[in-house]
């Protein structure tokens, strides 16, 4: 497909994987207080939206909190970026989703539906292979998301589900624009997986890839996109009040987060981290996730001061 590119803002510069941080402390922070984890030094890491960035700082606090001395290396870039960090001992924790391991890690081309046993197979695959521990999942699924302003709705038919896009595509091409994030445009279960799923496909010329922030804004003010790539839990889509279209041939897999853990590190500590991070995933509900995301994407609070503050309201932290 030939994508028409609008360049944007830049976020920030992926790291070289050599040190300083495009958003974390980049240096070694000294623990709040002694506890189980008191002696061992931890890195943690980060993708670098919204959500991930909360997730990131949620996970330097409960560490520190533990006594363990942290070194924040949060928003580290895209997937690959936050990945290579793991997998080559930079960092030794991030959160990361099943449905991206499962399809983009392992290049499986069928999701697993149930949440359990995607996470089990994931968590299996990437323990014999690189070493790497799967904490328990979060409930929330921040699986990807078509959406629309609901303001132009009759204008584009009111389409409920995905496979209305290719009855649009058909009948008034010219409305069936999209805007989309780099990654999206390229992941087998982004763009193209879908488009082979649905039988359709935008004209090239109609697809324009994206900051993901400014895909929200610009499909909000359908310019330069009527249709938009969207995150479930992201704040923006109630704000803006987005329509997301039904998923009603299930082709987007199952996202829910997990902290991924060094092997040795977990091991060391086993005990210590189920205690710190098994009731915290189970807190994050769907609800939850897109509430911590709004506060920073619409609210305009720091990923620190949102993670502290959920941290100190659910009891997971002092001081």
């Amino acid at each position: 497909m030939r994508i028409r590119t609008i360049v944007s803002l830049l976020v920030g510069l992926t790291l070289a994987l050599t040190g300083t941080a495009a958003c974390g402390l980049g240096s070694d922070d000294e623990p709040t207080r002694s506890g189980p984890l008191s002696g061992t030094s931890v890195t943690v890491g980060s993708k670098d939206f919204d959500e991930q960035l909360v997730l990131g700082q949620i996970t330097v606090l409960a560490l520190k909190n533990a006594g363990a001395k942290v070194t924040d290396q949060t928003n580290l870039g895209g997937t690959n970026a936050a990945r290579a960090a793991l997998t080559s001992d930079k960092i030794d924790v991030y959160w990361e989703y099943t449905g991206t391991a499962w399809i983009s890690f392992f290049h499986q081309t069928t999701p697993i539906t149930e949440r359990t046993e995607q996470w089990q197979a994931v968590h299996d695959t990437d323990l014999k292979d690189n070493n790497l521990v799967w904490m328990q999942p979060a409930p929330f699924n921040n699986t990807y998301g078509i959406a629309y302003s609901s303001k132009i709705a009759e204008r584009l038919g009111t389409p409920k589900a995905l496979s209305d896009l290719g009855t649009l595509i058909q009948q008034q091409p010219k409305d069936a624009t999209l805007c989309v994030e780099n990654e999206f445009s390229t992941r087998d279960d982004g763009l193209p997986g879908m488009e082979r799923r649905y039988g359709y496909q935008f004209p090239g010329s109609n697809v324009t890839v994206l900051d993901t922030g400014l895909v929200y804004t610009s499909t909000d003010k359908h310019d330069p996109c009527n249709f938009g790539e969207v995150f479930t839990t992201d704040g923006r889509i109630k704000a803006l009040g987005l329509t997301v279209l039904e998923d009603d041939q299930h082709f987007f897999p199952l996202y829910n987060a997990a902290p991924v853990f060094r092997k040795d590190y977990h091991a060391a500590n086993e005990q210590a981290l189920k205690e710190i991070f098994e009731p915290i995933a189970q807190a994050l509900s769907q609800e939850t996730m897109t509430e911590l995301n709004k506060q920073v994407s619409v609210d305009g609070l720091r990923p620190e001061q949102v993670a502290k503050q959920w941290l100190k309201q659910q009891g997971f932290i002092t001081g």
